[in-house]
């Protein structure tokens, strides 16, 4: 009989270990750098082993702190093996574990427990208050927001223009809402499915407008607003998603001098902004708008934790629109907890957030590289979105089928958006690709993933 690979053989003897009461639930195991060179094999073997047991359920794993057992198994019997440990029996093969490259997830695990549990300490230490929270949100979290965009994004607006809102999306209906009923609102096209989706659930009329490798294209807003007026543009020049196009300086300032001409309001979604895998970044449309057309909207979605439900938006130094947007809020009332505000604003101020968007950004461009790198060379294959954020958009030349092609790289165990799923329904834009997330995941399942795709296309 075959022996068990190596990786299997490591696994065989902490199974072993636990199993015979050497290591009891809650116990450490040393770091896989520490225990290959104790066993004299690479670190990608004990890797390996681990990820094995933790899919098997004997350890826990946690980015940043130690791998310990999961449970004590003393006394109950081993699977059975034909062999002592380290010369068993090869198993049966169990069926692959999914790898889910669902994008817009990033990699939440990885802060410092420490941090997270210090910034709900903090949260749980505010006196409470016999009283309704403030409906624009704890000026202590909009007081960090504000200082926060001057820093990173070249505009410091008064705390009075800091808007805290349920994510993106619930920014969005809110301004939609403001703009009156059925207010047309242009969009990218293919573009921030979500996004449409609250935009058109608050009641506004979507007008897709193509876009080109530098983004939105003027030409195509300016002919639907001849056509019939629009209140709104939404755009994410930054990083458009998903095609991840970055809007030129002279496209941007081009953009805003339209739209202050014809009283268009222009919504800057700037979700993935912290992330900029190579270049300097643009400035943000507000930070350049000086007619007061922008409304600029971010979230904590992609540098810390989507279930929070917790973004922001800043309004226009003043008008009309910030009015009513500010009233829409005022009369919608506070939609995100104050403890969650509070734990926000103690990350922010404290250098814990920043810290750990450093830590997600290597971590990112790695991830980003060996996406890079796998595609390089394959023939009629063209990968972008690569400029920043956590994930890519794949095409191909040819007539090739999407759905089957996202189908077959389903049936190797790994999970894709296809395209067309963010391309305006009856748009007639034909759109053939797909668009994958890496932020989440370990680099050794982007690795195995990475294979299943290159394999799918005709790879190696």
């Amino acid at each position: 009989m075959p022996e068990l690979s190596k990786s299997a053989r490591v696994a065989e003897s902490v199974r072993a270990m636990i199993h015979d009461g050497r290591l009891r639930e809650g116990d450490p195991l040393p770091s896989t750098r520490a225990l290959a060179a104790q066993l004299g094999v690479a670190r990608g073997t004990v890797v390996a082993a681990f990820e094995q047991l933790d899919g098997e359920g004997y350890l826990t794993t946690r980015h940043g702190a130690p791998t310990r057992v999961a449970a004590t198994l003393a006394g109950l019997a081993a699977p059975l093996t034909s062999a002592p440990p380290l010369r068993a029996e090869k198993p049966a093969p169990s069926p692959p574990r999914v790898i889910d490259l669902t994008p817009g997830v990033p990699a939440v695990t990885a802060i410092a427990e420490r941090d997270w549990r210090s910034a709900w300490r903090h949260a749980a230490a505010v006196p409470l208050r016999d009283a309704y929270p403030d409906r624009l949100g704890e000026p202590e979290l909009r007081a960090e927001i504000a200082k926060q965009l001057g820093f990173s994004r070249g505009f410091a607006p008064p705390v009075d223009r800091v808007v805290v809102t349920a994510g993106t999306a619930e920014a969005l209906s809110l301004v939609a809402e403001a703009l009156g009923p059925a207010p047309r609102v242009a969009v990218e096209n293919p573009g921030y499915r979500s996004g449409r989706g609250a935009l058109a659930g608050a009641g506004a009329e979507l007008v897709p407008i193509e876009l080109d490798e530098h983004g939105l294209r003027l030409d195509r807003l300016r002919a639907a607003h001849a056509r019939a007026p629009l209140a709104a543009v939404s755009v994410t020049p930054s990083h458009q998603y998903p095609m991840g196009a970055v809007m030129p300086i002279g496209r941007r300032h081009e953009l805003l001098a339209w739209a202050a001409g014809e009283g268009v309001v222009v919504i800057e979604d700037d979700y993935d902004s912290e992330f900029r895998h190579h270049g300097a970044p643009l400035p943000a449309l507000a930070a350049i708008d000086t007619a007061g057309v922008v409304l600029h909207i971010g979230s904590f979605s992609k540098v810390l934790n989507p279930q929070l439900r917790c973004g922001y938006l800043v309004l226009p130094e003043a008008g009309a629109t910030a009015d009513r947007v500010r009233s829409a809020r005022v009369d919608r009332g506070a939609v995100v907890a104050s403890p969650t505000q509070h734990a926000i604003a103690w990350l922010m101020s404290s250098g814990a957030l920043r810290r750990h968007v450093a830590r997600l950004r290597r971590d990112y461009t790695h991830k980003r590289a060996m996406v890079a790198d796998a595609f390089a060379g394959l023939s009629g294959v063209h990968v972008s979105a690569l400029a920043g954020g956590l994930h890519a958009t794949v095409e191909w030349e040819g007539t090739r089928d999407e759905e089957a092609v996202v189908a077959g790289i389903r049936r190797r165990g790994v999970v894709v958006a296809p395209l067309r799923d963010y391309v305006v329904t009856g748009s007639g834009l034909d759109a053939r690709g797909f668009v994958l997330g890496y932020g989440h995941v370990p680099a050794s399942a982007l690795a195995r993933a990475l294979d299943a795709m290159i394999a799918e296309l005709g790879g190696r």
